[in-house]
């Protein structure tokens, strides 16, 4: 297990806090040449997999009193799920996972990135650029709509454009080298943090096993996840613990609307519904499911959640023994704390970018490929969370943000030598009939011995399942 195609896994799986000697447990094979790039992103798709697995394969031992459960981690597999957004299909449909607006463009001094494919963000953008408000908002005008950002910001630096458009709540980032971004007071923070981080916040007795014990088949049976995320890396992380046989149900606000595709691809295995927090009803109801939970996973950037009281300390007040999980874009911490982010962002801000470009233009990594594997370390870091509460109580947190990730990607990881060709896809995708039409999507990557092979049910359609419980 010192080899370097286990090494990441290692450093992740002792991020976790878990018994190393469990890693005998993993093996790994397949065709690994399905994310071509020049930073170890298998490396980081392969242990970010098998940390999840092996932590799902500990918690089912738990559970059963049965040895742990050997671990096989198909390279095919996991680079299949990590291009999973991109080969979703609906009736033989595609989803293009960028609107014209999210893209580089060029700036006086170099380089900007920009995200819009929510309307708010598109919206915010357009009026930040000073860029009539109706331009993109109908099919025939994306084109001009692209022109008239594309002069606004040719007259602008990038760290211009940065400021004017995070300023009016929308999201643009300047292409930085990763010199740059290590010398910056984000960067240098975040260089100062581990992969993860993992507290017991209290120590309240361990009510959830008293219900969830009784062996069975899933290790995540019985369990109740209060989804609270948004694209990308949570949706997989909960998604995950779906697969794993919990009951999670995702919560969107109702004037925040999701794009079906992107539901398509993470809402396998859950439920949808919309409430609004600060309506007094819907409040109510939220309550009411916070009390039978027994997992909160965030997504929101720091601050936007923490005004409905749903910081770890208040959740653990009214709800001791929760796992709490929490993840962010940029980090809990520094100047940067409180920005919005998407992978594709983060990407352009550490440095990411320009290591996967030329010398004409920045690139990006095959997948997204942050969001996906920070998504397996969340649902790893909650798996290890059930099993280490049930040792010992206590309500526990987890914490992640895409900047650590980026930031083990590109300093903490080392390529695994003779990576193989002859990757198909094909292999790793299903189809199954949905409220959307016939579903085509890739298998979990996620998988030991006697574990689920798929997921029990497919996405419906978003936000229109009832606030209960499953059963309910």
């Amino acid at each position: 297990m010192n080899s370097p195609i286990a090494s990441g896994a290692s450093q992740a799986w002792a991020a976790l806090g878990a018994d190393s000697s469990l890693l005998d447990r993993v093996s790994y094979g397949g065709p690994s040449g399905g994310l071509p790039a020049r930073l170890p992103v298998m490396e980081l798709a392969r242990a970010t997999v098998a940390v999840c697995s092996l932590a799902a394969a500990e918690l089912t031992s738990v559970r059963t009193g049965c040895p742990v459960p050997r671990v096989r981690v198909d390279d095919e597999a996991v680079a299949t799920a990590f291009l999973s957004d991109r080969l979703v299909r609906a009736d033989g449909r595609a989803w293009s996972t960028f609107a014209p607006l999210s893209r580089f463009w060029r700036a006086t001094d170099g380089w900007v990135r920009t995200h819009a494919n929510y309307p708010h963000h598109r919206a915010r953008l357009l009026a930040a650029l000073g860029v009539p408000g109706n331009a993109g908002e109908k099919a025939v005008d994306a084109a001009d709509a692209v022109d008239a950002v594309a002069q606004a910001i040719a007259g602008l630096t990038a760290l211009e454009v940065e400021e004017s458009v995070y300023a009016a709540g929308g999201l643009a980032v300047a292409a930085r080298g990763p010199e740059d971004w290590a010398k910056s007071e984000q960067g240098v923070m975040v260089a100062g943090q581990p992969l993860l981080t993992t507290a017991r916040i209290d120590d309240a007795p361990d009510r959830m096993f008293d219900r969830m014990l009784g062996g069975a088949a899933l290790p995540c049976a019985g369990l109740r996840v209060l989804d609270l995320t948004r694209v990308l890396a949570g949706p997989v992380a909960t998604r995950t613990l779906a697969l794993l046989g919990a009951d999670v149900l995702r919560i969107d606000a109702p004037q925040l609307p999701e794009s079906q595709e992107a539901h398509n691809d993470t809402g396998m295995g859950k439920r949808s519904t919309t409430l609004g927090l600060g309506e007094d009803t819907d409040r109510r109801l939220f309550e009411d499911l916070l009390d039978a939970a027994d997992v909160v996973v965030t997504g929101y950037r720091p601050g936007a959640l923490e005004r409905f009281g749903l910081t770890p300390e208040a959740l653990a007040e009214r709800r001791p023994g929760l796992v709490i999980a929490q993840l962010s874009a940029w980090g809990r911490y520094g100047p940067w704390c409180e920005r919005r982010g998407f992978d594709s962002l983060v990407q352009v801000a550490t440095g990411i970018a320009e290591l996967e470009g030329s010398p004409d233009s920045p690139g990006a990594l095959p997948a997204q490929a942050l969001d996906h594997g920070t998504g397996y370390l969340l649902a790893a870091g909650v798996l290890r969370a059930l099993t280490e509460q049930h040792r010992t109580g206590g309500t526990r947190l987890v914490r992640l943000a895409l900047t650590q990730t980026a930031h083990w990607l590109v300093h903490g990881l080392a390529p695994a030598p003779g990576e193989e060709e002859g990757f198909d896809a094909e292999h790793w995708l299903t189809e199954t009939d949905s409220p959307v039409g016939r579903l085509r999507h890739a298998l979990p990557p996620v998988s030991y011995d006697g574990g689920p092979v798929n997921w029990a049910r497919p996405p419906g359609l978003w936000g229109t399942d009832a606030p209960a419980w499953g059963g309910a």
